[in-house]
């Protein structure tokens, strides 16, 4: 029942006119993992020792590729030796950032079995990022399927060890090759892998953040709630900015009350008790400027699921959160997002003042609060297959 509460309300956005000019239609072929054609490597890569691993640097020995057209739809899946991508340089994709892609990461737990975390969530949240940009969408349960296979071919390369795990970036680019905007007549799917080790190698390290008034990350009814590149490239010089001033990431801020919206690349929350005496576990509504988390929403499931205090989503002002720290009612912060699951946070500078951010009351050398631990644990035990539980996938 819970599993069903929250996937009902991960992915709200409509399917408007425009976005459906590319959508498979019955004289198109769709995407079929019946059609997949292997090319196993000849020259498998040599791989690095778990501790030697960097996150984004190094890619399996496969890739999947799948490409399409708008009079024959898609065409068959490949699987095929990791290499570079042939385009022409009046692609689309170069001139109006017609990209979108997501991010979810494969486990093996102690059995050997390799396991994903709700990737039917980042399956749908890619096809409502291709809708906004026009490009075209596919079934999800096939493209996961090729998913599957493509870590079957390259299982070698998914870390044992607890904390580590291989990184999937499934992506969609537009490769029409001509100048003007508007939707692409072809288009590329692939997903290619990377082995990582954990976000926090040594324990939880909180972080401190800039909530910036200067730059804005998402407005409504733009593109805040798709996961396209156009929304992460114009965070990099505020995230300079701001580390010169000793800040690990901006706390992004919108409008003439300073709610907040993310956190860098992650959804934010708070756990505080509210102005009415009441504990509560708080995070921004998906109003269109929020990125659908995977992790959010599997947060807000696993709190309701505890039952032990209120989980609301809700706009929050800076100017309530400050107010909230001066009164001694923050318990905790962190942002949440894949790469970490859970990331504390331990000051935010406002309007000229650093409001620090309690962690672990009961521990002064703790780098994280109990909720924060708490989350962490069970999700990264449902992950690696020790917590019993519908979101771990076996492939």
């Amino acid at each position: 029942m819970l599993v069903k509460r929250l996937t009902s309300t991960f992915l709200q956005r409509p399917l408007t006119a425009s976005a459906t000019r590319w959508s498979s239609t019955s004289t198109q072929a769709p995407l079929a993992v019946s059609r997949i054609v292997k090319s196993i490597t000849q020259s498998p890569k040599e791989q690095l020792p778990n501790n030697q691993l960097v996150f984004g640097r190094t890619f399996t020995d496969h890739m999947l590729t799948v490409e399409w057209d708008a009079t024959v739809g898609w065409k068959e899946p490949n699987i095929k030796p990791y290499g570079k991508i042939c385009l022409d340089p009046s692609a689309v994709v170069f001139h109006y950032a017609l990209e979108c892609f997501e991010g979810l990461k494969a486990y093996k737990d102690k059995k050997g079995n390799i396991r994903l975390f709700r990737p039917d969530l980042n399956m749908k949240r890619l096809i409502s990022s291709c809708e906004r940009l026009t490009l075209p969408t596919f079934d999800s349960a096939q493209l996961l399927e090729c998913i599957k296979e493509l870590l079957r071919v390259d299982q070698k390369w998914i870390p044992s060890e607890r904390g580590y795990s291989l990184y999937l970036r499934p992506t969609c680019i537009a490769t029409q090759e001509s100048l003007g905007v508007g939707p692409s007549n072809r288009a590329l799917l692939f997903v290619i892998a990377s082995p990582v080790g954990p976000y926090y190698k040594t324990g939880f390290n909180a972080v401190s953040l800039y909530a910036t008034q200067q730059y804005t990350r998402a407005w409504p009814g733009g593109t805040g709630d798709a996961k396209i590149g156009a929304n992460y490239a114009p965070g990099i010089k505020p995230q300079i900015e701001v580390a010169k001033e000793g800040y690990q990431q901006n706390l992004w801020l919108f409008g003439e009350k300073q709610h907040i919206t993310e956190v860098g690349t992650m959804n934010f929350f708070m756990y505080w008790t509210n102005e009415q005496g009441v504990r509560e576990l708080v995070t921004p509504p998906l109003d269109g400027t929020i990125l659908p988390g995977v992790t959010r929403d599997s947060i807000m499931g696993l709190a309701r699921s505890w039952n032990e205090f209120k989980v609301t989503e809700q706009p929050i002002s800076m100017f309530d959160v400050r107010k909230a720290v001066q009164e001694g009612r923050v318990h905790e912060m962190f942002g949440s997002g894949t790469a970490a699951i859970v990331s504390p946070i331990k000051k935010i500078r406002f309007e000229g003042e650093d409001l620090d951010i309690p962690l672990d009351p009961s521990d002064k050398t703790s780098q994280a609060g109990p909720l924060t631990k708490r989350i962490a644990d069970t999700i990264m035990g449902i992950q690696y297959g020790e917590i019993e539980h519908p979101w771990s996938v076996v492939v």
